[in-house]
């Protein structure tokens, strides 16, 4: 791991900043939304605009990509990303701020792609996996400090929105200056959500059902604080529990993903978590237990994601997982767009209870749609089924099927020996 990180640090820590600067703008327009008095509704839109903005920008960005070359795809987008976190805090207008988070939703996305287009490249077939799972702690460590970032400054002032800015437009220096190559950018086949439905219904309704649970995590967390009256403080270790919760628990539900039925595993994960956004909703918990809660909640929602992800790949052959990959992405895409939008209506109406309602819901649906899908077909046998890696849904498709490349590879070598 150490060579690893040596290879590839000036990108790791340019994604770092990078991060930091995504996660304090998702928290901080949640709370200065507040403050400029806009309503629920109207942050569930602002909120939303970002997961529309990403989902256009994963499909564009290769194109940018083969057009122009990396290098000016990821300066430019850097660029705007810096310049629209610096907008937010001067345009205090909820429309300027949806659209300025459909731009830097997209700017992320290919900022993304970019990048673990440069990391692929770089690491070697020993390795590549180990740097993947690397970049991927480094997304989930920046979010969680920019949490702590949030308490340096008063919300209603500019300062945590230059800030942000200053460190995204300092995350570009050490990449641009340290890595020469340009990689090479493949274009994989394409599946269509039928297809992909046809081959795991599983998969594409619960990856569907988990953008709204990302969305809400991502997008709404800090707009259900602001109305269920906490301090800036508690909002951010809210938050940041999340994010611990689900880089604490990817790890040993992976392990149990390689040693049991998978759709039991998702039966049981899922259910965990409508158990907590249930407790949530319809109890008036302390500051503490909702910190517990913020841990289930988390410690669900990314192993969930990657589990059902692994599970649709225990269907596919090898060549075909890069555009199946890149289609859930995209159903995580549409999940995530509405998700802000109906925890808005949500929270209008029954106040800051529909934020866990609506998570509780979401879980619970893929629980009992998961114990539906085992009386209908066979599970693949346990030692059949492929091997577990831990994604985010902020990865491309190409990223995906990468790790999962690594890995088939590596049991491939194992059984040989």
């Amino acid at each position: 791991m150490f060579h690893v990180f040596a290879a590839s640090w000036a990108l790791l820590l340019g994604m770092l900043l990078l991060m930091v600067g995504n996660g304090v703008q998702g928290t901080l327009l949640g709370i200065r939304g507040a403050i400029e008095g806009f309503t629920t509704w109207q942050m569930s839109i602002v909120m939303s605009a970002y997961f529309a903005g990403f989902l256009l920008g994963s499909r564009a960005a290769p194109e940018m990509i083969r057009r122009v070359g990396h290098v000016r795809v990821f300066a430019a987008l850097g660029s705007l990303i810096s310049a629209i976190l610096v907008l937010y805090a001067a345009i205090p207008d909820w429309m300027a701020w949806t659209v300025l988070r459909v731009l830097i939703g997209f700017a992320f996305s290919g900022v993304y792609v970019t990048a673990e287009s440069w990391l692929n490249n770089t690491a070697s077939n020993e390795n590549r996996g180990q740097a993947l799972s690397l970049y991927m702690i480094v997304q989930m460590l920046g979010i969680i400090s920019a949490q702590a970032l949030i308490n340096f400054a008063d919300p209603a002032g500019f300062m945590l929105f230059i800030i942000p800015s200053v460190l995204v437009s300092l995350a570009f220096a050490p990449i641009l200056l340290s890595i020469s190559p340009a990689p090479t950018f493949g274009t994989a086949k394409s599946m269509s959500i039928r297809q992909l439905y046809d081959v795991s219904p599983l998969g594409v309704v619960g990856i569907f059902l988990m953008g709204g649970v990302f969305s809400a995590m991502f997008g709404m967390t800090a707009v259900w604080g602001t109305q269920a009256g906490l301090s800036v403080l508690q909002i951010s270790i809210f938050t940041a529990a999340i994010y611990v919760g689900g880089l604490v628990f990817q790890f040993p539900l992976g392990w149990l993903s390689d040693r049991m039925d998978r759709r039991k595993l998702v039966v049981y994960v899922a259910l965990i978590g409508a158990l907590g956004g249930a407790l949530a909703a319809l109890f008036d918990l302390g500051f503490i237990a909702l910190l517990g809660v913020a841990l289930v909640i988390g410690g669900i929602s990314n192993p969930l994601y990657s589990l059902l992800v692994a599970y649709t790949n225990d269907y596919l052959d090898h060549d075909s997982m890069a555009a199946a990959s890149g289609g859930l992405l995209f159903v995580n895409g549409l999940g995530a767009i509405i998700g802000p939008l109906v925890i808005g209506w949500l929270m209008s109406i029954v106040g800051p209870p529909g934020f866990f309602y609506f998570i509780a819901f979401l879980t619970l649906s893929l629980g009992l749609y998961a114990l539906w899908r085992m009386t209908r077909r066979p599970s693949v046998p346990v030692d059949q089924t492929g091997p577990f890696a831990p994604v985010s849904p902020n990865v491309s498709a190409a990223t995906v099927e990468a790790v999962y490349s690594d890995l088939a590879e590596n049991e491939d070598a194992q059984r040989d020996e």
